[in-house]
């Protein structure tokens, strides 16, 4: 499927998009535009530790990002990695890692871009079905592609960001050292032309890779612009790399800090802390687990966050003590937006801190779901009966009317949808939707939309408990229970068969809460709710759930059920 320059580019189905096309689509053309405009202004800090615990930062301003770029640009055509290559890119943020990027999607490369905290088993099942020419890596990923195997049969280039050694190509320095200083003019993409393979993290499911055009990239620009405000000049702290790519279309600065972006969860609060603080950061990109974890440290230091205009958070919901723990550390005016989306489309909607701590969270608490907020602009939500089925046109579907508070399948369309996955026709079959000259998405969760035209979240679809008496979804029910104070988290899953499960309530309990005086309080709970009161099953998790290390928020819910069904057995 590779194409060599100038040689017809790789299509994706053009029906997955309606809008209008944004002028430049190749967000990497920003780049000779921003260091022309501003050559100086910053453009990447990333963040190292030095002896004493302080911070020291390697910094790229925008003339040097265009000039890196560009060198390796130029080694990488030298290379064979051209357009429509389909390339792994395994190298841990850095300013080598954002040169790369750029430079990759300058000659029309696909950067295939997997999160290495998937696991070793997913990674290897994701590059073997990529089928990447081209392996791009530091040592610690090139020896785990020669140990394990990995694409051994498709791989025939190979880069080695780092030391040489054996087996593993050029280096990266000498790619760039033999290569001009001359300016490198990025393709011209047509718009359904693939600019990346992303993968989906594994966290619900098994991953996936997204194929992803030119124009989601350049509209999900346009819509980041729309949505939040940024402003050329800001300071973005980057907690997820990918997000960063997207600085100089915005015209901001992505300042990155010490830790290991696949486990945000794991981040020392300090070390972000200081980065925000060093470069006076405007806008930071983290997941609910990090909103969390900085939420309680400014909580007991008393630390204030003046320079923050935004905070935006994604990956999962963010809980709504997390976010009464840490808005209150924001000046006035700034808020955290939560936009709801994935990787097959993102984002899809969006809703601040603001109207969920004086609003929606009450009918969160009670039972309703989880506010996401309104459609951005261009975006369309529909909710359609549940299926397990594939659904072969958009002519065989009737949507649920809004304002019925009923709930089902959350499908969506518009600018931002991905088309499929690579090589995964039955899961594209069975996420997409053909609408005549478009592609709608099934998002997989379940929803409903109110009178007043906001989206709520209720779970996944995947982990609906069908009961005798019909189906329980994960959300309503369990913030039931989240609400009470002994409680850290509760998950629903079901024991037996779907249509005969019966629902369990599982309940991780906060430090010093005794099982034996809180569940009666459970028992209380449920029966004051309408949806929970067919729920008599409660099980005391001892230690913490399985999560998602990279969310500490997603809990896998398949390996709690099989330990409730254990529990149940003895």
């Amino acid at each position: 499927m590779s194409t060599e320059v100038g040689a017809e580019p790789a299509r994706a189905d053009t029906r997955a998009a309606r809008l209008d096309t944004p002028e430049i689509l190749n967000v990497a053309a920003w780049l000779p535009l921003r260091a022309a405009e501003q050559p100086d202004a910053l453009a990447v800090a990333v963040a190292r530790q030095a002896s004493g615990g302080r911070s020291v930062y390697d910094e790229l301003s925008a003339a040097q990002l265009e000039a890196r770029s560009n060198a390796i640009a130029h080694g990488l055509v030298r290379a064979g990695i051209t357009r429509g290559v389909r390339t792994v890119l395994m190298v841990a943020p850095s300013p080598a890692f954002f040169a790369l990027t750029f430079a990759l999607l300058k000659v029309g490369a696909v950067p295939v871009l997997v999160d290495p905290g998937m696991g070793i088993a997913n990674l290897g099942t994701c590059l073997a079905e990529a089928e990447p020419e081209a392996f791009i890596g530091v040592p610690k990923a090139h020896a785990a592609r020669i140990a394990l195997g990995w694409a051994r049969k498709t791989i025939r280039t190979k880069i080695m960001v780092g030391p040489w050694l054996p087996g593993c190509g050029q280096t990266l320095a000498r790619l760039e050292a033999q290569s001009p200083a001359e300016p490198f003019a990025a393709i011209e993409p047509e718009p359904e032309e693939m600019a990346a393979i992303l993968f989906t993290s594994g966290s619900t499911g098994v991953p996936k890779g997204v194929i992803t055009p030119h124009r989601v990239f350049a509209n999900q620009v346009r819509l980041l612009q729309l949505c939040f405000g940024i402003e050329p000049g800001e300071r973005d702290l980057s907690t997820f790399p990918l997000f960063a790519l997207f600085g100089p279309a915005l015209g901001m600065a992505a300042i990155v800090p010490v830790m290991d972006a696949s486990r945000p969860a794991q981040a020392d609060p300090r070390n972000l802390l200081q980065a925000l603080s060093d470069y006076e950061c405007t806008n930071m990109f983290a997941s609910p687990a990090l909103i969390d974890k900085l939420g309680r440290h400014c909580e007991a230091h008393e630390i204030a966050l003046p320079s923050l205009r935004r905070a935006i958070s994604a990956g999962a919901p963010a809980s709504i003590p997390s976010l009464a723990r840490f808005a209150p550390w924001l000046t006035e005016g700034a808020q955290v937006f939560t936009p709801y989306g994935a990787t097959e489309s993102l984002p899809v909607a969006v809703i601040g801190s603001d109207m969920i701590l004086a609003e929606t969270r009450h009918d969160t608490e009670a039972g309703r779901g989880v506010c996401v907020g309104e459609p951005v602009p261009g975006m369309e939500v529909a909710i359609i009966p549940i299926t397990d089925e594939a659904i072969a046109s958009w002519s065989e579907v009737q949507p649920l009317p809004a304002g019925t508070g009923e709930i089902g399948e959350i499908v969506v369309a518009g600018p931002v949808v991905t088309p499929a996955y690579y090589a995964r026709e039955a899961s594209t079959a069975l996420a997409k939707i053909p609408d005549g000259d478009r592609i709608r998405h099934r998002m997989g969760d379940v929803g409903y939309i109110d009178a007043r035209g906001r989206l709520w979240m209720c779970g996944r679809k995947a982990h609906r408990v069908e009961t005798a008496d019909g189906p329980l979804f994960t959300v309503p029910c369990e913030a039931v229970f989240n609400a009470l104070d002994e409680v850290r988290r509760a998950a629903l899953v079901p024991l037996g068969p779907p249509g005969q499960a019966v629902p369990v309530i599982c309940v991780e309990l906060m430090p010093g809460a005794e099982w034996a005086a809180v569940e009666p309080k459970l028992r209380a709970a449920a029966a004051a709710h309408e949806l929970t009161r067919s729920i008599e099953r409660f099980m005391h998790h001892r230690g913490s759930f399985p999560v998602d290390v990279r969310h500490n928020s997603k809990i896998f819910r398949e390996k709690l059920a099989v330990w409730a069904a254990k529990e149940a057995g003895r």
